[in-house]
Order: structure tokens, then C-alpha cells, then sequence
């Protein structure tokens, strides 16, 4: 037995060594490693707290802990499905255009070592993506959220990190095939928002729509926070997505806080004007349109074209939420599609028409190069289908397993007490 223990010991060293030895010569960056440890940790701290805080500021006080839960679990969920499985299937050896080598790096084999392209370990590579892969699908409990069983959300969640999100993240960031069309996504814009929006939406659906399908944020405060600490978090996001502390993260940054700037802006005026009065609510809501509308641009405009994003996605992203929703009657909650599937939309497109060659290298169409639209519009339009259909089935073969909704009790009673056995206000 101790000789079966000395050989077992020997094969997971050889496992994950052996792969790592070609890297061990590359020379550390320092800088580049203090950034990148520095963006994930933002990224981190986008969604545990900054989304959970504004998910759980904008529901009802009955369902605050919930959804703020659903985010927490949804983080430490996918980065045990990342590590397991999801980095191979987005970043693995390329199969098809469609997804990577499933098995090429499971439970971290082979990253070890200096990345020679990047200069820092090759470990941040999986903790950094981790972080993208975990906000994406925690985003998607804001349209489920207040009728969907905690139970139908945890298999939610372990299937959709490993069914969706990395096959996508593969063809635009890991050489699939939106990669060797040429689609530029600098931070995540169909991979993250676009996703996750779709999948919002057809939750949505699928769930039908709750009782009471009233927006009545029960701590404005907290959705103000929230909102402050993603843009804070989202330049880890952004200008982390440059892979390096260089002149395309200084690019990302400023172009991240214009745009969200713009959007702000541009929500806080349309609302004005089409509703009465300027919200905290809706400004919150106009920095996070911004914010993901710039997301796939950020490393490949220049400040105008940053400003127009900006701008025409706040405005987009309002009507959205307030005309589109009502005229269809789709119950998204918190509104994932109508800010996040929208401004991503939003974002993806307008990449290919202000992308300017002296920022990212490729020229948009106001540079001369049309076709660039036709690419990111090929993006957007396969992020939507694959999203849109593999969500659907995940969430039948949920609802065959353990059922989707709570209770029409249960929903009344709130799902922080019905789910959980707490109460966020014990007044």
C-alpha cells in the first residue's frame, strides 16, 4: 500500500510539472504581475459585493437575501466549475472553431510557470478569467430573481458555467471562430453582457412572470453603492483585459470612465425628460449601460468614439428598460436584459464603427472598413442563438429535475424567509 501511495504521489507530480517545464525559463514581469494580481482582485470585488449589493438594493425587502445569495453562490460555484473544467473549454487547444480541449487543463494541469507572451504566472491567466466567467453568470439571476427556486438556481448555475459561457468565451478569446473572423471583444461584450442578457431574457420567459411585477428597489442607498463599487471594480475589468500595465490599459481606462460618464448622463437626461425626474435609481442604472457598453471597445477607440458609445447606450438601455419591457410584458426583474443584453448589443456593434486603428490597431467603419460591422454583427447574432437555446434546454431539463418555481406562497411569503429562514429587516 505505501508503495501504491509513493507511485500515486510521483504520477500528480509528473501531472502537473512536466507540462509547466517549457515556461520555467521565461523572465517574470513584476509590473504586469502586480497589475493582473490587482484586476482580478477589482473583478473579485465587482461581484462579491458590488452586484450583489445592487441586485439586492433594487428587489423587494422580502426577497433582498436571496438575491443577494444567488450571486454570493453563483462566484463560488463557477470557480470550482472553472478550474475543473471551464478553462480548458474556453482556452484549451482549439476543436473545430468551437470549443477548446475539455481535458487539457483540468484542475489547473499544466499552469505553472511564467507565461512567455505576458511575463507574469500563468496561474493569474485562470484566476482573472475565473472572475469573468463568475460575474457572467451571476448577472443572470437578476432577471429570475423573487420566483425561482434556490435549488433550480445552484444546477442553473453549475450547467450554464459549463455548458454556455466558456464555449463562447473560447470562440472569441481562446481561437475559435469569431476569433479568426476577426471580431474584436476587448473585455467581453458579447462573451459577458450579451450572454448574459439572452440567458436573462429567456429565463425570464420561461419562469413567467411574478405576482407582483413592480420594480420597488427596497434600499436605493444600496443600489447606489453597488453601482459605485462595479464601476470601481470594472477597471480591474476593463483595463485589466489588456493582459499588461501598458498604454492599451491606459486606453481602456480613460475610455471606461468617459463612456460611463456619457451613459450616465445621457439616461439621467432621457429620464428627465420622458419621465418627470432624474432617479438615483436610473443614474445607477445609466452607469452600469455605460459601463457595458464600452466593455468590448474599451483597448480599440478613442475618446470620441468612447463618448458616442456612451451616450446612444444610455439612451438604448432607458428605453429599453422603460418602454420595450412594458410594450412586451416580459417579466425581467432587474432588468439584465434590458441594461445589460441591450448596451452589450449596443457596445458590440458600435466597436466595428468607431474602432480606430492608431488605439487597437483595426479600423471601423468610419475609418474605411465596413466589413468590421458584418463581423461584430456575426458575433452578436451567435452569441444570441447558441445562449438563447442552450439556456432554454438547461432550464426544461431544470424544471424536470427539481421544478423551477417556488410556490405562490412561498413567492407571496418572500423567498428570503421561504428559501432561506431569514429576514434582512426585523422590524
Amino acid at each position: 500500500m505505501r508503495g501504491l501511495g509513493k507511485l500515486a504521489t510521483i504520477m500528480l507530480t509528473l501531472f502537473y510539472t512536466i507540462p509547466a517545464l517549457a515556461q520555467e525559463s521565461a523572465k517574470l514581469d513584476t509590473g504586469n504581475t502586480a497589475w493582473m494580481l490587482t484586476a482580478s482582485a477589482l473583478v473579485v470585488f465587482m461581484t462579491v459585493p458590488g452586484l450583489a449589493l445592487f441586485y439586492g438594493g433594487l428587489d423587494k425587502a422580502k426577497n433582498i437575501l436571496n438575491t443577494i445569495a444567488m450571486s454570493f453562490s453563483a462566484f463560488a460555484i463557477v470557480t470550482l466549475t472553472w478550474v475543473i473544467i471551464g478553462y480548458s473549454i474556453a482556452y484549451g487547444d482549439d476543436i473545430a472553431g468551437f470549443i477548446g480541449n475539455p481535458f487539457q487543463y483540468i484542475l489547473g494541469k499544466g499552469i505553472s510557470g511564467i507565461n512567455p507572451d505576458t511575463g507574469y504566472p500563468a496561474l493569474i491567466d485562470l484566476m482573472f478569467q475565473l472572475t469573468f466567467a463568475a460575474i457572467t453568470t451571476a448577472l443572470v439571476s437578476g432577471s429570475y430573481v423573487g420566483r425561482m427556486k434556490f435549488s433550480a438556481w445552484i444546477l442553473f448555475a453549475i450547467l450554464w458555467s459549463i455548458i454556455v459561457y466558456p464555449p463562447i468565451a473560447h470562440w472569441v478569446w481562446g481561437g475559435g471562430f469569431l476569433s479568426q473572423h476577426g471580431a474584436l471583444d476587448f473585455a467581453g461584450g458579447t462573451v459577458v453582457h450579451i450572454n448574459a442578457g439572452i440567458a436573462g431574457l429567456v429565463g425570464a420567459l420561461l419562469l413567467g412572470k411574478r405576482k407582483d411585477t413592480a420594480l420597488i428597489p427596497n434600499n436605493v442607498p444600496l443600489v447606489a453603492l453597488g453601482a459605485g463599487i462595479l464601476w470601481f471594480g470594472w477597471f480591474g475589468f476593463n483595463a485589466g483585459s489588456a493582459l499588461a500595465a501598458n498604454e492599451t490599459a491606459a486606453w481602456a481606462m480613460i475610455n471606461t470612465t468617459v463612456a460611463t460618464s456619457a451613459a450616465a448622463l445621457a439616461w439621467m437626461f432621457t429620464e428627465w425628460a420622458h419621465a418627470g425626474k432624474p432617479t438615483v435609481v436610473g443614474i445607477s442604472s445609466g452607469i452600469i449601460a455605460g459601463l457595458v457598453a464600452i466593455t468590448p471597445a474599451a483597448g480599440f477607440v478613442n475618446i470620441v468614439g468612447a463618448i458616442f458609445i456612451g451616450a446612444i447606450a444610455g439612451v438604448v438601455a432607458y428605453f429599453a428598460v422603460a418602454i420595450l419591457k412594458p410594450m412586451f410584458g416580459y417579466d425581467d426583474a432587474l432588468d439584465v436584459f434590458g441594461i445589460h443584453g441591450m448596451a452589450g448589443i449596443v457596445g458590440a456593434i458600435l466597436t466595428g464603427v468607431f474602432a480606430d486603428p492608431d488605439v487597437g490597431g483595426t479600423p471601423g467603419l468610419i475609418y474605411g472598413n465596413f466589413k468590421q460591422v458584418l463581423i461584430q454583427l456575426e458575433g452578436v447574432i451567435a452569441t444570441i442563438v447558441y445562449s438563447g437555446v442552450l439556456t432554454a434546454i438547461i432550464l426544461f431539463v431544470i424544471k424536470v429535475i427539481v421544478g423551477l418555481r417556488v410556490s405562490e406562497e412561498a413567492e407571496v411569503e418572500g423567498l428570503d424567509s421561504s428559501e432561506h429562514g431569514e429576514k434582512a429587516y426585523n422590524l
